[in-house]
């Protein structure tokens, strides 16, 4: 079945295995990405090279920002289904800078929203990649899509506003929306800011490890294909088991910081010594665990990859791969003002 699929923020890590996933799984869909190519994505990301002389029919890459409403357009006309994933994603950059997010993941998303609503005779769905982060610090042992949203960061703030926008416009003009909500994904291609990577990177370097405050906070870990496999099944599900709905993507277990510094200490053959404390992270959730019955009941869908061995994938991965994430040693640190005024690299 021929079909074409916008993938916003494509050369980004989660965009980017997504891509990965539909190109190698679907040879008869056309994928359009757009990107900006800001920091955290990369052209080497795409499964293909792109370049003037490689003119690859199963992907058309377009540098540009979905803030250009015209560009936009443009590409979501060419389009049976979209999956946006482009916003600036994280925590500790976005105290830092917080503008460049609200812009991007609100705006950007508004671009993409009304574009989808100008071609909705011909958009499939429209699939709208937020963030568990949205629901803030959890209330209750499991947090299911009817949790509350309360964000803690200006990140979490403006991917909440972009969440709330896109189900306005399924409750105003019924489109095919669906939202998706992936909790803390980890796997090859993620920029070394984020946790997994940064505390890889760092035994590989032999460098101490940096965790926040005592390392209680806690997380529910993915793996990031079991993730694309999520959205591809939402992607090709019947419209009306999932238009208008919103599906935690998670692995419903959750780990602490620590614990995780640990774990890759152990695989990677360090000791424990490394383990450094810093002060407390900004905007900082203390816990998070998925609860996925929903999609579990609607699908029959759980995640394959069990955390330690998704780690030793990704260990691998970086280990083999060390070229490509060389080049952002100098971006795993960010200069925040703590509440005291106290100026510290989280």
């Amino acid at each position: 079945m021929n079909k074409t699929v916008l993938v916003t923020g494509g050369a980004g890590f989660i965009g980017s295995n997504f891509v990965r996933y539909l190109y190698n799984k679907y040879p008869d869909y056309k994928i359009i990405i757009l990107d900006a190519l800001t920091y955290a994505g990369d052209i080497e990301n795409l499964p293909v090279n792109i370049n003037i002389e490689n003119d690859n029919d199963r992907i058309a890459f377009w540098y540009g920002n979905v803030r250009n409403g015209e560009l936009v357009d443009t590409l979501v006309s060419q389009s049976d289904i979209v999956v946006h994933f482009a916003a600036e994603t994280h925590v500790t950059r976005s105290i830092y800078d917080n503008f460049i997010f609200f812009e991007t993941d609100v705006i950007g998303t508004q671009r993409i929203a009304n574009a989808v609503l100008k071609y909705r005779d011909q958009i499939e769905r429209f699939i709208h990649i937020s963030t568990s982060e949205v629901y803030g610090t959890a209330q209750t042992d499991v947090m299911s899509e009817d949790h509350p949203i309360l964000p803690m960061s200006p990140y979490a703030s403006a991917k909440a506003g972009a969440d709330r926008l896109v189900y306005s416009y399924w409750a105003t003009y019924e489109i095919p929306t669906v939202i998706i909500r992936p909790f803390n994904n980890y796997g090859p291609f993620q920029h070394l800011e984020k946790a997994v990577p940064r505390f890889i990177t760092s035994c590989m370097l032999d460098e101490p490890i940096r965790v926040h405050g005592d390392g209680s906070a806690a997380r529910d870990y993915i793996f990031v294909e079991d993730v694309c496999g999520g959205i591809d099944l939402i992607m090709n599900a019947d419209i009306e088991k999932v238009k208008g709905e919103i599906f935690n993507l998670a692995s419903g277990q959750h780990r602490t910081i620590l614990s995780i510094a640990q774990d890759v200490v152990r695989l990677m053959g360090k000791d424990e010594s490394i383990i450094n404390f810093v002060g407390d992270r900004l905007g900082q959730v203390f816990r998070h665990t998925g609860d996925i019955t929903k999609i579990g009941d609607t699908f029959d869908w759980r995640p394959e990859t069990e955390w330690e061995g998704g780690l030793e994938r990704t260990i691998q991965w970086y280990e083999d791969n060390e070229e490509w994430w060389k080049k952002q040693i100098w971006m795993r640190t960010v200069p925040v003002i703590t509440k005291t005024g106290k100026r510290e690299l989280h």
